[in-house]
């Protein structure tokens, strides 16, 4: 009974969507009713238990359709790493020359190591260099979390931080201070800075 009902659910599946899918217009000889299937004949128990678990195709709504799943973007994905591990070196150490958590990192060293580790970008070693990498991000409001930021003065960049969004940045700032996180609505940093610039991945 089992396997003779399953069969009678995948024929009446079949029937609703090639009726749907294959109607003919009116008069079309195609249109005639096809031959009964050899060997399957519906009981009207049969017909009641089909009924019972699997509504007609006219009754389905549209909410009673799951929506198809939303692909992973894997860029969105790595920039989500990257800030990940760079709110988890906060309190790591400024050392000038500095490209690792376990020596310390200087300003370029500490956007070098995310941008390897986390997105597999290597950049230029020093901050004046990484500030030809990518496009320029010309309108502020526009930046978006990963974007790098120079600052210096006069035009020459001499420091670089990596944008989380909300105003903010992450860098390693000077001799005696640790990684952290500042503002760039106001305050020092705001003063000295120079552009945004964003790296494809």
């Amino acid at each position: 009974m089992t396997n003779r009902f399953a069969t009678l659910a995948f024929a009446v599946f079949l029937a609703a969507a090639s009726g749907a899918a294959c109607a003919s217009p009116p008069g079309d000889p195609a249109a005639a009713p096809a031959a009964p299937a050899q060997g399957l004949v519906a009981t009207d128990a049969d017909a009641a238990a089909l009924a019972a678990i699997a509504p007609p195709p006219s009754d389905l709504r549209p909410q009673d359709i799951a929506a198809p799943a939303r692909a992973p973007r894997p860029a969105e994905g790595r920039m989500e790493g990257l800030l990940r591990n760079a709110l988890a070196l906060l309190g790591t150490p400024y050392r000038w020359g500095g490209t690792s958590p376990d020596r310390g990192f200087d300003c370029s060293g500490l956007v070098g190591y995310l941008y390897r580790t986390a997105l597999g970008i290597d950049l230029p070693r020093i901050s004046r260099e990484q500030a030809n990498a990518g496009q320029v991000v010309a309108d502020r409001a526009a930046m978006a979390a990963g974007d790098l930021v120079f600052f210096g003065r006069r035009g020459r960049v001499d420091h670089v931080g990596i944008y989380i969004g909300e105003g903010k940045f992450v860098h390693a700032p000077s001799r005696g201070k640790d990684v952290t996180v500042s503002s760039l609505d106001g305050g020092y940093w705001a003063g000295r800075f120079l552009q945004a610039r964003r790296v494809a991945l």
